[in-house]
């Protein structure tokens, strides 16, 4: 996987890392498309690498990884009763909430 964004005001196509966001004039291209992309005549195509080394998990994405599994693990808060509107007198209002004892 590769994004591709093109530099119009440079005739320039640039090929890297697949983007963590999304930008516009921002393309996210299969591997077979990426290979084989061209630019329209008189445009230069760079194609940037990836660090082999930035493509490994980092004790970030494992620490962000742990996070999100402890807060899935964790109980949820009890729900807050909705009030129910059971009268009305003028500007008055006559509310019930279900409460589970």
């Amino acid at each position: 996987m590769a994004t591709l964004t093109y530099v119009y005001a440079d005739q320039t196509a640039v090929l890297g890392p697949l983007a963590t966001y999304a930008e516009p004039h921002c393309y996210d291209l299969c591997e077979q498309h990426a290979v084989r992309m061209t630019a329209p005549r008189g445009w230069e195509v760079v194609r940037l690498e990836p660090d082999p080394d930035a493509l490994r998990p980092s004790s970030d994405d494992l620490e962000a990884l742990a996070d999100a599994v402890r807060e899935a693990a964790r109980p949820r808060p009890e729900p807050i009763p909705v009030p129910v509107e059971v009268g009305r007198r003028g500007h008055l209002r006559v509310l019930r909430t279900d409460v589970d004892a």
